[in-house]
């Protein structure tokens, strides 16, 4: 084994000199280009020839710009492209490797030597790869197969052959730190040495490590809908990163980084990833979340509530008056029902009762909001809705045009031009030279002058009623929307066969009073534009090939059709755990992702199920999963650690001696991020509150926080989903905030984010979920152990 270690290790040093060269070669080249582009930045103008005098002149000098235009762009592509190698060469060259394959060809007799790294790298004569990129076909059998008969495909085929070793490597800085021949999937120790670290605020791309099942994931090239149902720390943000990574190598040519979006949970969570795309050599994506989105689209309608603001309210406001209608608004609005009472209130209206504004001017109506419902009435109903509006938008235009020639005889428009600086009459003079109506070096037609400054003025005056006319902006939605809401008895008839929940009386006068006051709750949001877009006409974007969706269990059926709707030519990649459902909405889904597979249909949706999870120690997976009405089938890592600690305290004040207490000594153990993740934001605000004194510092996390970064961070439990902590504190887990079955998945969502150690704290009577969990998976915490 020595002499095999040190001829890997000499074969290291060998490769990382090559990718030196390489680094040389190239900064000298990234210099020149650098040189280049500043200098024909400087001299732009020195090498263009510019005369405008006559029609053959003028297209010279086009020509002479464009070519000095694109010398430059050609010169900024080359010195992009040459940054990007640079930057990923110094990578490789500390750790040029992280597995090796020797595959022998059917036919062939000798096996070939195939090295994995981040990147491909080849050598001198540029014909024979030194490393290949994890994301080659031939890497796919590092991690699908274990030693043995084996097969990849190509664009060109499968290729089947003999797969004689297979070995992995820990390189730091050049030198071969730990090196191991491995069986069935990707090593233990591996593994262990990586998922052993101290986390750093921020994800990392661990291409070493992925599995069998995640390389599935990863490489899926076929299904429209590929769905990943996964155990809290599987690896499915981690397998969707790679996928993005995977999908920008394979199609290079024809995807870019701008055409794939990923809805993530929340802003802070953008942050957290942020630097996995690159650290493999590649652009971001685009990030959004649902709200922000919303945001974008109704934000200068409404006040939108967020998610967030929805689930503090849920757990922070029952048995408060008009609770459980909420409750039951939630519940339904985010189902299908709604959806085809929505389609039904949508095919009236294509009848009678959509609302029109008056369009105003001056203070006063000058086309009243009935003539517009006349004339959008009399189209004919067999059109679609949208169609008709269009019509409308034309007809409505071509009155203003009418109207704005009437109003250029009016007393105000006589005081405007009076006000008209020395520009609008030049501006004027110039038009009037331009029609050639009077000799070029007289002004006198002083009737012919005021008439074309009339009409200037009345222009401007118009312009911001054409262009509210053209985006359709006399039609009230809002009041459209809150229609269906206030006359109850009269819509109900709209209802599906499911009928209307219980409480529908109560949900109408809450929702109509929201937006009475400019306010659309959360679970508004989606049916909302859904109806604006029924009226309106779809708004669509056809350049997006790809949208991910993380924390895709949070998403209601409305929402998810609404993203199908906008991205019509894009492939989704969801990926959810059900176990984590904390929203209000999701406890009235039983169907799961059913409602989005119809949307695709099954035959172009493949689903994938991971059941182990790598994030937590086995200690700490063994304690979660049995917090689980049902939580057998999620399987632990091999990875040990200490028990998770189950400590009570006296009140609140022994509360914060004791979790700051343990904070202390996770720091001093060296631990760099410490999540002490509360019920709800109020409950953050109390535990911060409570532990400023206690000599460390702190951060409060709000819905507001944009970065996510080492440290004590004070946390929500709804808004620490999808990160993870070298430590968790859960700050109080008493009956009385984890007491309803309704917050189960939310307590066991919190305790997940914990990697190597995990602290529960209550007062007083303690939660019945921890009563699941066996007591041989945790220990009882005394005084002694802050």
């Amino acid at each position: 084994m020595q002499q095999v270690w040190q001829e890997e290790q000499e074969r290291v040093e060998r490769v990382t000199r090559d990718i030196g060269k390489r680094i040389d070669t190239l900064q000298q080249e990234v210099g020149e280009l650098r040189t280049d582009i500043v200098d024909i930045r400087k001299h732009f103008w020195d090498d263009v020839t510019v005369n405008l005098d006559a029609p053959d002149e003028v297209i010279e000098t086009y020509a002479s710009l464009k070519q000095q235009a694109e010398v430059l762009t050609s010169r900024e592509h080359s010195h992009r492209h040459a940054q990007k190698q640079l930057t990923k060469l110094k990578r490789l060259k500390t750790s040029p490797y992280f597995g090796r394959i020797d595959f022998r060809e059917d036919g062939e007799r000798r096996a070939e030597a195939v090295y994995l790294g981040i990147g491909s790298f080849l050598d001198e004569s540029g014909e024979q790869f030194l490393i290949y990129d994890w994301r080659a076909p031939v890497s796919s059998l590092y991690y699908d197969y274990p030693p043995g008969p084996a097969q990849y495909e190509t664009p060109g085929g499968v290729i089947s052959g003999e797969m004689e070793l297979k070995r992995q490597y820990i390189i730091r800085d050049a030198v071969i730190r730990s090196l191991f021949d491995t069986g069935v999937t990707i090593g233990d120790e591996l593994l262990q040495e990586v998922l052993g670290k101290h986390s750093d605020a921020q994800m990392k791309s661990i291409v070493a490590t992925i599995q069998k099942e995640q390389n599935r994931i990863i490489r899926n090239e076929r299904s429209q809908l590929l769905i990943v149902q996964g155990a809290a720390g599987s690896g499915k943000t981690s397998a969707a990163l790679q996928r993005v990574a995977y999908l920008l190598y394979r199609y290079r040519e024809t995807l870019s980084a701008e055409q794939i979006v990923l809805f993530s949970p929340n802003p802070m969570f953008n942050s957290y990833v942020s630097t996995v795309l690159p650290e493999l050599g590649e652009e971001n994506m685009q990030q959004t979340t649902f709200q922000e989105y919303l945001e974008h689209r109704l934000g200068s309608t409404f006040r939108l509530e967020d998610p967030f603001e929805q689930a503090e309210y849920t757990l922070t406001a029952a048995g408060e008056p008009g609770y459980d209608a909420r409750i039951e608004g939630i519940l339904f609005k985010a189902g299908t029902s709604f959806m085809h009472m929505l389609e039904r209130y949508a095919e009236w209206l294509g009848r009678e009762g959509l609302r029109f504004k008056d369009v105003t001017f001056r203070g006063e109506p000058i086309v009243e909001g009935g003539r517009i419902a006349d004339f959008f009435y009399s189209l004919d109903p067999a059109l679609p809705i949208p169609n008709r509006m269009i019509l409308t938008s034309e007809w409505l235009l071509k009155e203003l045009k009418r109207l704005g020639r009437r109003e250029r005889s009016k007393p105000w428009v006589e005081d405007e031009i009076e006000l008209l600086d020395k520009e609008a009459y030049l501006q004027a003079y110039q038009q009037l030279r331009r029609k050639k109506q009077y000799a070029e070096d007289t002004f006198d037609d002083f009737q012919r002058e005021q008439e074309l400054l009339a009409a200037m003025v009345v222009q401007e005056h118009f312009k911001p009623l054409r262009v509210s006319a053209k985006r359709l902006e006399f039609v009230d939605v809002p009041a459209v929307y809150r229609q269906l809401f206030l006359e109850p008895e009269r819509f109900a008839g709209l209802a599906s066969e499911d009928g209307l929940p219980p409480r529908w009386a109560d949900i109408c006068k809450q929702t109509a009073e929201k937006l009475e006051r400019g306010e659309l709750a959360s679970e508004d949001g989606a049916p909302y534009l859904y109806l604006k877009e029924r009226i309106e006409g779809f708004q669509t974007n056809n350049t997006v090939r790809h949208v991910f969706i993380d924390e895709g269990q949070d998403y209601t059926p409305f929402q998810f059709a609404f993203i199908r709707r906008l991205f019509p030519r894009s492939k989704m990649t969801v990926l959810g755990d059900w176990n984590q459902a904390i929203y209000a909405h999701a406890s009235a889904n039983t169907d799961g992702f059913a409602p989005l597979t119809s949307l695709y249909g099954p035959e172009h949706t493949e689903t994938n199920v991971l059941t182990r999870s790598y994030r937590s120690t086995r200690e700490i997976v063994e304690f979660t999963r049995g917090l689980l009405a049902d939580g057998t089938a999620i399987e632990p890592f091999n990875r040990g650690g200490s028990l998770p600690v189950v400590t009570e305290a006296a009140d609140r004040a022994d509360l914060s001696i004791k979790v700051a207490g343990r904070i202390r000594a996770l720091l001093a153990d060296g631990h760099k991020t410490i999540g002490v993740i509360c019920k709800t934001a109020a409950e953050s605000r109390e535990a911060y509150d409570a532990l400023q004194d206690a000599g460390f510092p702190l951060r409060l996390v709000g819905t507001e926080t944009a970065s996510f970064e080492p440290g004590v961070l004070v946390i929500p439990s709804y808004l620490a989903k999808g990160v993870e902590f070298d430590a968790v504190v859960i700050y109080n887990a008493s009956m009385e905030q984890y007491g309803r079955e309704a917050e189960r998945k939310l307590f066991y969502t919190a305790c997940t984010r914990a990697m190597h150690e995990l602290y529960v704290y209550h007062i007083g009577r303690r939660s019945p979920f921890l009563d699941g969990a066996s007591p041989d998976t945790y220990v009882m915490g005394h005084e002694s152990d802050a």
